[in-house]
């Protein structure tokens, strides 16, 4: 089972290296619950929406993956994004490290932890650099991402 659990894992990166959302979204149960710190927690059809927009709005993507690892029921991997931030025309490399509770073949859970205050930095330059750390900013961050998310639905 761990086995196959891993293959899911890297299922699932080799489908968001191709920007394919619906192979994404299908390694995941349709109760899958979705964390990080820009979105917050997202569940079912929300949590595959975003990654459907996410790819279709990806400028200059690439993605690497590694250090997957799966038990029966969880799993864990390391992947590096790096892509243009569309609002402000600046490169990002997000860094981040994902665990996942895994049922039935599916995953169920997907929290990925990256450091906000670093990526608000290179998302958002020198606003970022000052008022990264601060609350304000990271609910605004979460605030315009599912503001985002939310028009992305409406169309």
């Amino acid at each position: 089972m761990s086995d196959a659990n891993s293959v899911l894992i890297t299922r699932f990166y080799q489908a968001f290296k191709r920007l394919d959302a619906e192979a994404m979204v299908a390694c995941y149960s349709d109760d899958i619950i979705f964390s990080d710190p820009a979105f917050g927690t997202l569940r079912g059809k929300d949590a595959g929406d975003m990654w459907r927009m996410l790819t279709s709005r990806a400028k200059d993507f690439t993605l690497t993956f590694d250090s997957v690892r799966a038990d029966e029921r969880s799993g864990s991997a390391h992947w590096v994004a790096t892509y243009l931030f569309s609002q402000t025309g600046r490169v990002v490399v997000n860094d981040i490290q994902a665990r996942f509770v895994i049922r039935d073949g599916k995953i169920c859970e997907h929290h990925d932890h990256f450091d906000l205050w670093r990526w608000s930095r290179q998302a958002l330059g020198l606003p970022g650099l000052l008022l990264g750390w601060s609350p304000l900013l990271r609910n605004k961050i979460h605030a315009q991402a599912l503001n985002g998310l939310r028009a992305f639905q409406r169309h």
